[in-house]
């Protein structure tokens, strides 16, 4: 038997990300709903346990790091990644979780409301029809499509401080030759996720107009 809590917590220690003991029950609460829910929603392809605490919950914590205090946006969030997890560690930002599938925004709903995540909202919608009050500071995907589409598709729900964070695998060379004129690489970072031998990437994007 896989003890998940002690594979979260050394994982995390290994990237250097503090767990508050809140934090972790948490994250494995997310974990244990986003198993249950997935046997009727096809949430993730992942379906053994043992895998989800390497390749969901310390995946996106890879990226914590990177992620700055203010108003984000998790766009084609799916089941929960990376933005549920973002929104569990980071409870004095604002997290905007946004899908298009219902089956998949009414889980999301079900996750903010049993793990009580105020800072985070719920939006069932295309991205090209999203219209907030406001813009948001910083915009993440995992996997939601080519960096030319996560930006261009985005692009309205920005200012010039924007700064777009995309996860991948491979380095995508080929998506990057495609990027719009006026978007620029800020940095690009390799990721080290404990337990996975998969290439993961991070591109950080921000417009220069």
């Amino acid at each position: 038997m896989v003890d998940h809590a002690r594979q979260l917590s050394r994982g995390a220690e290994q990237m250097g990300i503090a767990l508050s003991e809140h934090q972790a029950e948490q994250l494995l609460a997310y974990m244990a709903l986003l198993n249950k829910w997935n046997k009727a929603y096809n949430l993730t392809a992942v379906r053994d346990p043992n895998e989800m605490v390497s390749r969901h919950l310390l995946d996106s914590l890879s990226v914590l790091p990177h992620v700055e205090q203010g108003r984000w946006l998790d766009v084609g969030s799916g089941g929960g990644m990376p933005g549920v997890i973002l929104a569990i560690m980071l409870p004095d930002s604002d997290f905007t979780l946004l899908d298009s599938n219902g089956k998949k925004t009414r889980f999301l709903t079900q996750v903010r409301l049993e793990l009580g995540l105020d800072n985070m909202q719920v939006v069932n919608s295309r991205v090209e029809a999203f219209s907030p009050d406001r813009p948001f500071d910083g915009i993440v995907s995992r996997a939601f499509s080519s960096l030319a589409d996560f930006t261009e598709l985005t692009r309205h729900l920005s200012t010039p401080q924007t700064r777009w964070l995309a996860m991948k695998g491979l380095y995508p060379q080929d998506e990057l030759q495609a990027l719009a004129d006026d978007f620029r690489v800020q940095r690009s970072v390799e990721l080290s996720v404990p337990g996975s031998d998969a290439s993961r990437h991070l591109l950080v994007l921000q417009r220069t107009a």
